[in-house]
């Protein structure tokens, strides 16, 4: 049993690699001696079934990477997007994913999470990958951020959405004509021209 544990434990190296349950099972991993490993303190289960070793270094972003493990088909969107960008000073006291329509809310014990739906063609314009701790995650792109807060301007309010819209304008994170592209996809080109024609 020790030997199959200390085998299990080299799955795990360099310090801070993540692996899934069933990524280990697939390479002859036991679940039994990823669990004997976590119950001595060996190995953190950073969410159900995915483990690091203990005394590994801090998270870099810990609610994004339980959110890429155990919700791959979401994107990070609105105020988390923005936050990831750092286009706002606020901390969202939730991650805001977007998920196609017809999809199930994940349940999750934590973080806790806000889903927005999204149709077809606005979930899957703009969604960039990122990598965090190793783990992929989707978060939408500033240009198309911005367009999505104007989208749901009566979730976030609309002074977040024209304050991602100056940000970002300010920084050169999107041009105007990308802007306006992603408001087409989102809807929103009426609502959003005024703002650009006074900003610009």
């Amino acid at each position: 049993m020790r030997n199959a544990q200390e085998e299990a434990k080299r799955h795990f190296y360099p310090e801070g690699t993540i692996r899934r349950t069933g990524e280990l099972v697939a390479e002859g991993v036991h679940p039994r001696d990823l669990y004997a490993l976590r119950d001595a303190g060996i190995l953190d289960e950073v969410t159900r079934g995915a483990f690091r070793l203990s005394g590994s270094p801090p998270l870099e972003d810990p609610d994004l990477v339980v959110v890429g493990l155990r919700v791959p088909k979401a994107v990070v969107c609105l105020v988390s997007a923005l936050h990831f960008h750092g286009m706002t000073d606020q901390v969202p006291r939730a991650v805001h994913i977007a998920l196609p329509r017809g999809m199930s809310a994940p349940q999750l014990n934590w973080p806790p999470i806000r889903t927005y739906r999204f149709s077809p063609p606005s979930y899957e314009a703009g969604a960039e990958p990122h990598v965090r701790d190793g783990v992929q995650i989707r978060v939408y792109s500033p240009a198309k951020t911005v367009a999505d807060c104007f989208k749901f301007r009566n979730k976030v309010g609309i002074e977040t959405a024209v304050e991602s819209f100056r940000v970002g304008l300010r920084e050169k994170r999107f041009t105007p004509a990308d802007l306006m592209e992603y408001a087409r996809v989102c809807r929103v080109r009426a609502i959003i021209r005024p703002y650009a024609e006074a900003m610009l």
